[in-house]
Formats: structure tokens, sequence, C-alpha cells
């Protein structure tokens, strides 16, 4: 073992964009000095994966994925509510006691009345707005 920490980075992962927040975002995280699983990488979360019908080895692969990190950074992302497979990691996250901690950059949402749902945002131990709030969090936990 190098000692270092793990990272489970969860969040959308289908469009392009996600596709490059999610890299830039592993890339910071390792800069730190962090291990990261990234579902879109190490997972086998491929079109071409799912094409396969490779659906069971996709979900062992996260949850094995899960299971031996030390931390859940879930990006909250992706419109008026989160992504459903996001809100399922969050949520066994939580149920095996890993920390969770929440990144929504989407400046949509930040009104008044809460920025992402209440089942996800009691489920975190910390919510930031933007890459550097979340890094400085993070420090916390090298």
């Amino acid at each position: 073992m190098d000692g270092k920490k793990q990272i489970y980075l969860a969040g959308p992962l289908f469009s392009q964009a996600e596709r490059d927040f999610n890299v830039l975002l592993r890339d910071r995280l390792v800069e730190m000095g962090f291990k990261v699983f990234l579902p879109q990488e190490d997972g086998n979360d491929t079109r071409s994966g799912r094409i396969e019908e490779r659906q069971r080895t996709i979900f062992e692969n996260d949850v094995h994925g899960i299971d031996t990190s030390d931390i859940v950074l879930a990006v909250l992302d992706g419109g008026s509510d989160v992504d459903s497979g996001t809100a399922w990691e969050m949520g066994y996250a939580y149920a095996r006691k890993i920390p969770v901690l929440g990144l929504k950059t989407d400046f949509r949402t930040f009104g008044d009345e809460g920025i992402v749902n209440i089942m996800m945002e009691m489920s975190v131990n910390a919510l930031e707005r933007d890459i550097e709030g979340i890094l400085k969090i993070l420090e916390s936990y090298l």
C-alpha cells in the first residue's frame, strides 16, 4: 500500500462536458496526493461496455470502488436533481459510513430553498460550490 487515501469520484458521466469535468477534477485530486477511482475509466462504464451487456461488471466494479475508498466526492450538477447513479452511490457510501462530500457548481439552484434535494444535503459531510472550496475541505483528509 502506498498510504494514499482513495476518493471515489461520483457524478454524471454521460456528456463530453461531464466526462471532461470529471477528468479535470480527478487530475486536481491526484495533484493533491489522493488516489482516485473514476467510474468512467476505472469502472469500465463505457458505451461499448453497455452495448456488450456488461452492466453487472460495471456495477460490481463501481461498488468495489466505493468499498475500497476512504471518501466519496459527489458531483451534484446535472440539472434540477442529482444524477440517479450519483444519488445511489452517495446513499450506499453513507450506509457504509464512508464520508461523502458534495460539489455543486451549477449556480442556477443556489436560492434560499437549498441547493440540492434534502436527502442529498443531509447525507454529505460537507457541501461546496466550487472546486477550490472542495479541495480546501479535502486537505483535512490527507
